[in-house]
């Protein structure tokens, strides 16, 4: 062979496998909207293409709030059908009862959202507006909050009703470092690798946050034995052993091994006395997916963690796509394009 062809080949070679690291290593990395996050005491992040995959393409859009139906005109964009992605900062404030409320949203959208119309809205809609590394923060008046919004990328806009304005800064600082792909908070850099591959859906951090009520955590009426300011690790992944299953799981990182031991024990208890308070309810798709997941639930510590593991079956998430199906017509979706 020529010495120049063989030059050639080694070089195509090493291209080839510099690309295949990249592409291994960009597969490990959080999704761009988490990394583009600020700071945070939770993040939390849903990939909605998958998703409505599954709910089917074809499934009857539902009926419009007249608000939101003269947003998606003035806009052209419809959350429902639009929006891929969304990642979500969750921001602790000091004073639960102060007019912040207890926590603050920043959030990193991800579809078909940006366009001549909805930055057109926007400028209809903001009190004020800043230039801030060539972009425009608009500042949009809701309730007694100020919601920032800025066109970060040609298919991305973030929003913040943080206080202030570093919030929605930082994201736009960290949007020029996108590329690489390990960038991103503490909390992603210290907990994403906790997180299963091929996650849906998942949360790390305190994530109960917008749970907590007077630093207890209420779900389904009942009050659940974590402390507010836990670590914790929540996700829901297709179950590859089982095509078409869906593995749910909760992780809490406790401060010691004895702490593991005793929240271990309260949630294998509260786990039991919620499958009897839901035997009793009315069948159908959303109380058959809660007992199933009551049901599978199981209860395990590793160390410091609490572990709670819970799967869903084909059927039963067949059953939930055909009811949300069903009632797609009777549903009016209100206009809140915006958080609080």
């Amino acid at each position: 062979m020529h010495r120049r062809t063989r030059r050639t080949l080694w070089v195509v070679a090493a291209v080839l496998v510099v690309l295949a690291a990249a592409l291994f290593l960009r597969s490990k990395a959080p999704p761009e909207a988490a990394r583009l996050l600020p700071e945070s005491d939770g993040i939390l992040y849903v990939n909605f293409k998958p998703i409505r995959a599954f709910l089917k393409k074809d499934m009857k859009p539902p009926r419009r709030d007249p608000d939101y139906q003269d947003f998606v005109d003035a806009t052209g964009v419809d959350w429902e059908r639009d929006l891929d992605q969304a990642a979500i900062a969750l921001h602790r404030m000091p004073d639960p009862k102060g007019p912040n409320g207890p926590v603050a949203y920043s959030l990193v959208l991800v579809g078909n959202l940006t366009g001549a119309r909805f930055n057109g809205w926007l400028e209809k809609q903001a009190t004020s507006r800043e230039s801030y590394d060539g972009h425009t923060v608009y500042s949009i008046k809701s309730q007694d909050r100020t919601v920032r919004v800025a066109q970060i990328g040609y298919d991305m806009i973030g929003v913040s009703n943080y206080p202030g304005a570093e919030m929605i800064h930082s994201m736009l600082d960290r949007h020029r470092t996108a590329a690489v792909p390990f960038s991103g908070s503490t909390l992603l850099t210290q907990h994403y690798h906790d997180i299963p591959l091929l996650s849906v859906a998942w949360g790390v951090g305190q994530i109960a946050l917008p749970f907590s009520e007077s630093g207890a955590i209420h779900i389904l009426g009942f009050t659940v034995p974590i402390d507010v300011d836990s670590t914790l690790i929540a996700s829901a992944a297709p179950t590859l052993a089982h095509a078409g299953s869906v593995n749910l799981k909760l992780e809490e990182i406790a401060p010691a091994d004895d702490v593991a031991t005793s929240q271990a024990a309260a949630l294998a208890t509260l786990i039991t006395m919620a499958r009897g308070f839901t035997a009793s309810l009315a069948v159908n798709p959303a109380n058959e997916g809660l007992k199933q997941a009551l049901e599978t639930a199981e209860v395990t510590r590793k160390n410091h963690r609490v572990i709670i593991t819970a799967n869903l079956t084909p059927a039963v998430l067949t059953q939930l796509s055909k009811a949300a199906d069903s009632e797609a017509d009777q549903t009016v979706v209100p206009a809140a394009p915006a958080p609080h």
